[in-house]
């Protein structure tokens, strides 16, 4: 087996990889670009960026997600239609399979750290076979300095195939793509799927399993600090405004998607971002636009001119879920640490389809848990396999249940206790429709959001007055600086005011229905907080 690059002293051979072709070991981004042009794997766009097509699978494939049942986890896995049983001997031969497709085959090893608090860090392996897909990870995760290279050995390991195809009745999938996790293995298997968001959610997914059991609450939120040394969460899901909302010029980044709050603080999982660039504006959404046009930001599914190789980002022909992953630092104002202190200021993040919700409102921290546990929002286009070209209408609880191996109740107590002990301020945020539902009206400005949002965060709502909304039971500021007042009240920008009523009763109650599965584990309070259908 040839090898080439930094190589560590434990090898390949630790995950049960033998007899490749060649082993490139913890490539730069200019040896990755050069693999990747070598192999036809992408093209160069105008400005330096890698542009590549993931193919039919353009986002996340949720229906193909395993966890093997082994001992020592089976009794703290959310066992049901997101977290699905793989057997231990059907999650064995499954590897057997990948360990015989690796051979003679070319990998590239990526060895990375997540977690930016040496306290919690995890040391990750990515074996790829495609060289982007080796960057992208990259891109995402922690990068160990050389000396740590040479003596690094992991304690979890990605093994990604996406030209492997797997067979359902031999391999027990649902499909040819797999995702599958192993606790006792420390082992992660993905075939079949281009979509190199997999590589990432698995870690995250790792990361949620791992860190209850240290007193660390895994968040899908983004994260700031403001000049005063305030942090701010945003927990959301894709589309949502996550990226966005945090990558504020007038505050310093923490991270984009995946945070840790420990006793010390927050801490970012990863060392890059990975965001959607579909109709992406230089004017409002700056910081963003200018890593689109960099050397080593690897494009997914953007459209480029085979001539000129200019971007198009207003073309959604491959899918409207089209990704940028580049370093962290490609942002001005980041935290080079990637922590912040204890949160003052917590942001639930929603795309409300129907148009009803109030933009922002406040939320008592029983309204808070109750809103975390529902995860309210609207999938968008293209995220996931399957859907069609509308958002549709989802609760997804802890604002990631796709991600969570234990009962949402686990993470919901965390956080209820951090904001409790913290006084920590609650917002929900509604960056979806206004004047009526997705077809008929539109969506926030983000220029409104982002006044709303940091007026939130600078403590500029503390003294303003509130009404509670009449449908949903929220607390809505009746002023906020540089918004008009009208976009404040959801159902003064529809023209048919009845209209409104019934979508928004019609949203109540899938909230109340939702619910029900969750009132078992929370209290009378909660219970009485939530939001409850007129009758």
């Amino acid at each position: 087996m040839q090898q080439v690059g930094m190589v560590s002293r434990h090898g390949l051979d630790k995950a049960g990889v033998a007899n490749v072709s060649v082993a490139h070991w913890n490539l730069g981004v200019p040896g990755l670009y050069e693999e990747a042009i070598r192999r036809r794997e992408g093209l160069v766009a105008e400005g330096g960026a890698l542009a590549v097509r993931t193919g039919v699978y353009t986002g996340r494939s949720p229906k193909d997600k395993f966890f093997a049942e082994e001992p020592g986890s089976r009794e703290n896995i959310n066992w049901g239609s997101v977290n699905v049983a793989m057997s231990e001997a059907r999650f064995d031969a499954l590897y057997r399979r990948f360990q015989a497709y690796f051979q003679g085959r070319e990998a590239y090893v990526l060895d990375s750290f997540v977690g930016a608090d040496p306290r919690y860090r995890l040391k990750v392996r990515v074996v790829t076979e495609n060289a982007w897909h080796n960057l992208f990870a990259r891109n995402m995760f922690i990068r160990p300095t050389p000396a740590e290279l040479g003596d690094f050995e992991p304690e979890f390991t990605i093994l990604q195939a996406p030209n492997f195809q797997c067979m359902p009745a031999i391999d027990g999938t649902n499909s040819e793509v797999v995702i599958a996790v192993s606790f006792a293995k420390r082992l992660v298997l993905i075939a079949g799927s281009h979509y190199a968001g997999e590589i990432k959610k698995s870690v995250f997914t790792i990361l949620n399993y791992l860190l209850p059991e240290r007193g660390v609450l895994p968040m899908h939120c983004s994260a700031n600090i403001g000049p005063k040394g305030d942090t701010a969460i945003f927990f959301g899901l894709s589309g949502t405004g996550k990226t966005t909302l945090s990558a504020d010029p007038a505050r310093t980044l923490i991270g984009d998607d995946e945070h840790g709050w420990s006793d010390q603080g927050i801490f970012n999982f990863e060392g890059g971002c990975y965001a959607k660039v579909i109709n992406l504006s230089p004017e409002a959404e700056p910081e963003i636009y200018a890593t689109t046009g960099r050397f080593g930001t690897v494009l997914e599914n953007v459209v480029v001119d085979p001539d000129t190789r200019r971007l198009d980002l207003d073309d959604g022909r491959f899918t409207e879920n089209t990704r940028a992953s580049y370093p962290i630092d490609f942002i001005p104002n980041i935290a080079a640490d990637g922590r912040g202190g204890q949160p003052s200021t917590v942001v639930m993040l929603t795309a409300d389809a129907f148009g009803v919700l109030p933009p922002i409102s406040k939320l008592t921290p029983e309204q808070a848990m109750y809103h975390f546990l529902s995860g309210y929002t609207a999938r968008v286009a293209g995220t996931e396999k399957g859907m069609g070209n509308e958002p549709q209408a989802t609760f997804s609880t802890c604002f990631g249940a796709p991600f969570m191996p234990r009962h949402p109740s686990v993470y919901a107590k965390m956080l209820g206790e951090r904001i409790a002990r913290h006084k920590a301020t609650c917002w929900l945020v509604n960056t979806g429709w206004s004047g009526g539902g997705y077809g008929v009206g539109q969506r926030f400005r983000i220029a409104h959001t982002r006044a709303m949002v940091r007026a939130a965060v600078e403590g500029k709502l503390a003294a303003v007055s509130v009404a509670k909304d009449p449908n949903f039971g929220l607390y809505v500021p009746n002023s906020c600086p540089d918004v008009p007042a009208e976009v404040l009240n959801p159902r003064a920008t529809w023209a048919d005011k009845s209209a409104y009523d019934q979508a928004a009763l019609g949203v109540a109650r899938r909230f109340e229905t939702n619910f029900k599965q969750f009132e078992p584990h929370v209290d009378a309070q909660v219970k009485s907080a939530g939001i409850h259908a007129a009758a």
